[in-house]
């Protein structure tokens, strides 16, 4: 929670009107423990939408814009202590950079869905932008919020699985299993045109999760990878499925499967690592739980909450409650933003300790660039095309 008599966080959001799913996750994630207060928004193209998008959450006419472009302008002329801090990106994938870049350049902190953009060279250019902005930017990679994902990272790094050999992560779902972007359904149409969503479509959308949660917890970078995706809705111009066989810098092999068309499945990512003296296993839709197996030993299962034993102190960090009253997705997200709020206190700029910030941005991209590469090319192989000297601020 804000500490008594501590300001809270103003913010502005463009997209994310009524009817968006990741909007309204974005605004009760951020309310959760009282560190923002949003205080503008552009919502939707769709003026009746914006509007009473906007009286819904409490916001006055004057501060409910047309588009992105008079909401920055708008706001940048405001007295500093009235006008947002930090802005949310809830758009189609096309506006991520352009909004993005703007944002920066006008001095404000931005939070923005993922992925960064629809190109690397897009996000290179983010990336420049933010470098010489003195502002922070943040990447919804809600996952990486959970306390025990962050046990897996760390219990890793402490060495308690042994070397890792192999990885295998998976994120299938099912809601794009019948189409549903030819009966209007808005979430869909835009996740299947490419105009908006770029040259990927499960793989950008899903994939780049489970590629980022692979990273994170392994700590290792993955540098070569071999593709195979497809489409198996009739008349779809973007992947619906695909399957990634990938080699580690550092010598570890795996895989990583992410479909939207695994009809019945809900939102099953799951991660397994395996090392010389143990493995590691945990399931998004079962979050609280971390399984530990040992090499000639008993499994064992690490519990969240803030009364459970064995857990460590990131891990602790990124938990309210005690064990036995489950803690989720909206709590994950509400980690990355606590983070956040405590890095714009602090007046730091680039990355916000513990939130994925620029370089998870050109990992996420040279990662859609690669599969997208290694499916229309001839190569077995394809590295990941990625230059670590451009990674933002500090």
């Amino acid at each position: 929670m804000a500490s008594l008599g501590q300001a809270r966080v103003r913010m502005g959001m463009i997209g994310g009107g009524k009817g968006a799913f990741i909007g309204r996750v974005h605004r009760l994630a951020a309310a959760l423990d009282g560190d923002f207060e949003l205080v503008c928004g552009s919502f939707s193209r769709d003026a009746e939408n914006n509007r009473r998008t906007g009286a819904l959450c409490g916001l006055s006419e004057q501060r409910v814009h047309g588009d992105w472009q008079a909401l920055l302008a708008t706001e940048a002329q405001l007295p500093v202590d009235r006008r947002m801090q930090m802005l949310i990106i809830a758009t189609p994938n096309h506006l991520h950079v352009p909004i993005a870049r703007a944002a920066l350049d006008a001095g404000f902190h931005v939070m923005s869905e993922k992925p960064a953009g629809v190109s690397l060279a897009e996000t290179r250019r983010l990336a420049e932008t933010l470098e010489g902005s003195g502002r922070l930017y943040g990447l919804a990679h809600t996952y990486l919020g959970y306390p025990m994902v962050w046990q897996a990272r760390d219990m890793v790094r402490e060495g308690r699985i042994g070397a890792l050999r192999k990885i295998h992560v998976e994120y299938p779902q099912g809601w794009l299993a019948d189409r549903p972007e030819t009966r209007g359904v808005k979430q869909a149409a835009w996740r299947t045109d490419p105009a908006s969503t770029g040259i990927s479509g499960c793989m950008a959308d899903i994939g780049t999760h489970a590629f980022g949660l692979a990273e994170f917890i392994s700590g290792q970078r993955i540098a070569t990878l071999c593709a195979a995706l497809g489409i198996h809705a009739d008349g779809r111009q973007l992947d619906d499925d695909g399957d990634v066989l990938f080699r580690t810098a550092e010598g570890a092999s795996g895989t990583l499967i992410a479909s939207q068309v695994c009809t019945g499945e809900e939102n099953a990512l799951k991660i397994r690592l395996y090392g010389e003296a143990g493995a590691l296993e945990w399931r998004q839709m079962e979050p609280n739980s971390l399984i530990h197996r040992v090499l000639h030993a008993p499994q064992t299962i690490l519990r969240a909450g803030i009364d459970q034993p064995g857990l460590g102190t990131e891990a602790r960090h990124r938990l309210r409650l005690p064990g036995g009253h489950p803690e989720g997705y909206l709590e994950a997200l509400a980690n990355l933003y606590k983070d956040f709020a405590e890095a714009i206190r602090q007046g730091r700029s680039g990355t916000a300790e513990g939130v994925p910030g620029i370089e998870a941005g050109l990992r996420g991209m040279a990662f859609i660039e690669a599969v997208t590469a290694n499916q229309a090319g001839e190569s077995k192989w394809t590295e990941l095309d990625i230059d670590p000297s451009i990674q933002g601020g500090k």
